[in-house]
């Protein structure tokens, strides 16, 4: 399997039984005025500071992201109302037999959360990702403004793996509000902890094991749907000895 940073897998405790190859495809070309293309293992969030730092606007949320670009097309990452499928012109994609193949945007389904890459069967891994971004004068201090936003609301400097569930859809209420109303904030399985900040952070809080995690996000699952009568769909991707699963279904 390949993956990037990692910030949003959950390994197994008994890890993977195969070979993990880590993404360093961390080059970035300039195509064009606020065109960039950029190899799938370049770090999301300083993607972000650099384009909205230089005047342009679309992904001033990336800075605050501590992932890879591959990952974020792979999951149209997004917050603040802006995601990454917006302002995507192009992806380039490797498959199981070694063929690189480029999809343009109006060949991409996007949803939330989702992307077309997680249902291809054939696919080895994303390699670069081509954006389209406008001119502005406020991106920097919309950046600004996200990123704190980020600090205060979130536990940046705690062990975690973002986002655990999906926010439900047409409901207006997002996961973490759903999980504070069932009175799980601080709630702990072993060394497992539900933020006190932010209750879709589930954090490493002293020696946590995956177990501990999954256990955790079990309960969570299990009080909203008793409360609220919402079944919550996991955001963080599970990786058990032998496969990758996303919502229980083979990823890879």
């Amino acid at each position: 399997m390949i993956i990037g940073k990692g910030s949003n897998c959950l390994f197994d405790d008994l890890g993977f039984d195969g070979c993990v190859i880590l993404n360093r495809m961390e080059w970035m070309e300039v195509k064009g005025v606020g065109v960039y293309k950029v190899g799938s293992g370049y770090r999301f969030n300083r993607l972000g500071m650099q384009c909205s730092n230089e005047g342009f606007t679309g992904l001033e949320f990336a800075a605050g992201i501590p992932g890879t670009v591959g990952g974020a097309a792979y999951m149209n990452a997004g917050a603040n109302g802006q995601e990454t499928a917006n302002v995507v012109e192009s992806i380039d994609v490797v498959t199981i037999d070694g063929k690189l193949q480029r999809f343009e945007r109006a060949d991409l389904m996007f949803g939330y959360r989702s992307s077309p890459f997680q249902r291809m069967p054939n696919l080895a891994a994303i390699v670069a990702v081509t954006f389209r971004l406008q001119s502005s004068t406020i991106s920097r201090t919309k950046l600004q403004q996200y990123l704190e936003r980020r600090r205060a609301s979130q536990p940046i400097g705690e062990r975690s793996a973002g986002s655990v569930f999906r926010n439900p859809s047409d409901l207006g209420i997002g996961a973490g509000e759903l999980i504070e109303k069932a009175g799980l904030k601080g709630f702990r399985v072993g060394g497992a902890m539900i933020s006190k900040l932010h209750a879709n952070f589930f954090i490493n809080a002293n020696g946590s094991t995956s177990q501990d995690m999954l256990d955790l996000i079990a309960v969570a699952k299990d009080k909203v749907y008793q409360k609220f009568g919402v079944e919550l769909k996991e955001e963080v991707l599970y990786v058990n000895p032998s496969k990758l699963l996303h919502n229980n279904k083979l990823v890879v």
